[in-house]
């Protein structure tokens, strides 16, 4: 391989030293033959002057070329997903104490509740696969690849692997880490900063905060018992569910602005069904497809795939008592029977009249609602064959079984969304269908309803990332700046450095 690499090079085989795997990715253009595709770093010896070393940008606070400094202000963070964990863990590498807040538990006692309700059916509204430690994405399959390309990408991947995340993240084309591996990862970054004098309160809901002459000046707060706290400067990372905040912040008059999302359901399909359409081949010994599939509806609006789980299941997502949303989750292994995905059609301002900047929320309540009717209670979901779906009749399921907990209710999911988006969904799948072959088979499974693809309300800030309200400082998915994982880990850490700059 030395060898090889000096060819290509045309150089001398002594001038090259290693060769590191850096990036990996599967080529299937020409199923059933399909290749693996490597990039490699090439080290050469000192005399080659031209060649260009690859060097893994890592370690937070040493890349970014920063130096720690000492001070007395804290800084809360509230919210413990990927904004709110990088937020704080860049603030403690640089010598400030962080108090996180986070309403949910850690991960331990947090996977407590989520069985509680995939067993039994009782949602803690406090603690969920919305809220606790590690946010959203610790229930999900764990994707890494973001449509960005910001230089801090590498960072957080360089991150996550030193806190417990299989190291080849650093070189695939599509990382993920799976929720498994998640729950260590996160449980690993809060080690981490609290060894750095920083603080985490669990159970611990931002309840309101006080405002003197357009500044921050305190927190409400509520555990076991309601105190309050004098507090200046506040990075808010609560994530798309936190509704009760942004109603909250509304009040305050904290500058707020409606913002487009998307609505829709999850679709199943045999996992089989998917490796064969993509490599031509069900090897075993190839990893379990994905897919990501859009289409241009004729009104202009976009329906498209969404977290694409292979060899995952469909869990829910409700955050609030009496409402129903879904969403995708897989382990790192992926090995579960079915594959999954959102189907999903863009919603904007005007179909829920965004004057009101909370508008969107209000739609979101609406269809949950109607889902958790159609469920029949218990958090059970409504879902229904595809042909049957497109036929508006209710019936039994076929080849593909339902995988979400804690059970499904056979529907007319057309009932539980609004029309242009059940119209939407069916043009979608039928355009999926011929770009990706069983896709669009009558026995796929929907289960609905899926409304928390990213959060309906922006919180306005300013280029040093503060909003209209002094000293708070929104970031990440749920003020409206970021869409996943590392996009919004990256937000975090430039919330971070803006907040440094301004102590």
């Amino acid at each position: 391989m030395l060898a090889a690499a000096a060819r290509k090079l045309g150089i001398d085989p002594g001038g090259v030293k290693n060769i590191k795997v850096i990036g990996e990715a599967i080529d299937a253009r020409r199923k059933p033959n399909i290749q693996k595709v490597y990039s490699v770093a090439v080290e050469v010896t000192d005399n080659i002057k031209d060649a260009e070393i690859y060097t893994p940008a890592r370690r937070l606070i040493s890349e970014l070329g920063l130096s720690p400094k000492r001070t007395d202000k804290r800084v809360y963070v509230a919210g413990s997903g990927p904004a709110g964990l990088f937020c704080a863990l860049t603030l403690s590498r640089l010598g400030v104490k962080c108090v996180v807040l986070e309403r949910g538990f850690d991960v331990d006692n947090r996977d407590i509740a989520v069985n509680e309700l995939k067993v039994k059916g009782v949602l803690n509204p406090s603690c969920n696969i919305q809220f606790g430690e590690g946010g959203a994405g610790t229930y999900s399959d764990g994707k890494l690849n973001t449509g960005t390309h910001d230089s801090l990408i590498s960072i957080v991947l360089g991150e996550l692997a030193d806190h417990g995340a299989p190291p080849e993240i650093e070189r695939l084309s599509k990382p993920h880490i799976g929720a498994d591996y998640l729950k260590k990862v996160v449980k690993n970054i809060r080690n981490d900063i609290i060894d750095s004098g920083s603080e985490f309160r669990f159970g611990t809901t931002l309840e309101d905060i006080e405002v003197k002459f357009g500044k921050l000046s305190a927190l409400k707060l509520k555990g076991k018992i309601g105190y309050s706290e004098d507090c200046r400067i506040l990075a808010l990372a609560v994530g798309h569910s936190a509704r009760d905040t942004f109603e909250m912040l509304k009040r305050h008059g904290a500058a707020l602005e409606p913002k487009p999302f998307s609505m829709g359901v999850r679709i199943e399909h045999p996992q089989r069904v998917i490796n064969l359409a993509q490599y031509g081949t069900d090897d075993t010994a190839l990893p379990p497809a994905d897919y990501k599939l859009s289409h241009k509806l004729e009104d202009g609006r976009g329906v498209y795939t969404f977290c694409m789980c292979p060899g995952g299941e469909v869990v829910y997502a409700a955050s609030e008592e009496g409402m129903l949303s879904t969403n995708g989750m897989s382990e790192f292994a992926r090995d579960k029977k079915n594959a999954n995905s959102a189907v999903l059609v863009s919603v904007t301002p005007a179909d829920f009249g965004g004057g009101d900047a909370l508008a969107g929320i209000e739609y979101q309540r609406k269809y949950e609602r109607l889902a958790y009717l159609a469920g029949g209670g218990g958090y059970k979901a409504p879902a229904q064959r595809l042909a049957d779906f497109i036929k508006g009749k209710v019936s039994g399921f076929g080849k593909v079984l339902p995988s979400y907990m804690p059970g499904v209710t056979p529907s007319d999911l057309n009932a539980c969304l609004p029309g242009y988006v059940s119209g939407g969904i069916k043009a979608g799948i039928a355009a999926f269908g011929r770009k990706l072959r069983g896709f669009d088979d009558g026995d796929s499974l929907l289960t609905g309803v899926e409304t928390r693809s990213s959060s309906p309300v922006r919180i306005l800030r300013d280029e040093n990332h503060c909003s209209s309200i002094e000293g708070l400082y929104p970031c990440g998915e749920g003020s409206g700046y970021s869409g996943g994982i590392v996009s919004s880990a990256v937000d975090g850490i430039k919330t971070a450095l803006k907040i440094y700059e301004n102590l």
